[in-house]
């Protein structure tokens, strides 16, 4: 079973890396700046949550090949990867689908894949695989790091160079910064839940690793087996 999650695990990482690069190709052919172009370029959300989940599915692949479980730290980046996908398919499907992002020419089976089918599976792998442990619950705020990070980055750039990856952070919008703080607010409060959620399954008794299960329950086996 391990080795077919592997087998899927460098399917996903592929088809999102072949989505990045394609989109990547179309609009550098097209916009005048390149330099600006590449920095706004890997200033999306959509982009880092990507690139982060393409390199935990080739991590995952290795680990699933070579490992019967996988380590701590890789469950906690597998979280992450999961909560930040999950966040991706939430917001771009309520909020920004048929919008046009600035990004020159958009490839429509590149924002299917980015933005639908590989946070979908990311999920699925998470449900799914065998191999995970449980995270502990304090976890969770490791998790809102880098989102914090990366809405600091955003609003502070925005702010020196005039331009925002999405329009709901842009506070010349009507609503000023106090629309741009009632978005960050919700889509923070948005990440922490799906987080809490993600972690929640972490802590479901399957699939975790068989070994694990049975080294739990010999000691109980042993002790009835001495009675």
């Amino acid at each position: 079973m391990r080795v077919l999650f592997g087998v899927l695990r460098v399917g996903a990482a592929a088809a999102i890396v072949v989505a990045i690069a394609g989109q990547f190709a179309v609009a550098w052919s097209m916009v005048p700046d390149r330099a600006a172009f590449v920095v706004n370029f890997f200033s999306f959300f959509t982009i880092l949550s990507n690139a982060l989940a393409a390199l935990v599915m080739l991590a995952g692949a290795w680990i699933a090949f070579t490992r019967p479980d996988d380590p701590e730290w890789f469950n906690l980046v597998r979280a992450c990867a999961v909560t930040y996908m999950s966040t991706t398919f939430v917001v771009y499907n309520l909020l920004l689908r048929g919008i046009s992002l600035d990004q020159a020419t958009t490839l429509p089976w590149s924002n299917e894949i980015l933005h639908v089918w590989a946070p979908l599976y990311l999920v699925a792998d998470w449900v799914l695989a065998p191999g995970r442990h449980r995270i502990p619950w304090e976890r969770l705020w490791t998790i809102a790091i880098f989102p914090l990070v990366w809405v600091a980055y955003t609003l502070v750039r925005g702010v020196l160079i005039g331009w925002y990856p999405y329009p709901f952070l842009n506070p010349a919008q009507e609503a000023s910064y106090g629309g741009v703080a009632v978005y960050v607010i919700a889509i923070a409060a948005f990440i922490l839940l799906v987080g809490a959620g993600i972690l929640a399954l972490s802590r479901t008794p399957w699939p975790h690793d068989a070994s694990a299960t049975a080294a739990v329950i010999e000691p109980v086996d042993d002790t009835l087996t001495a009675g």
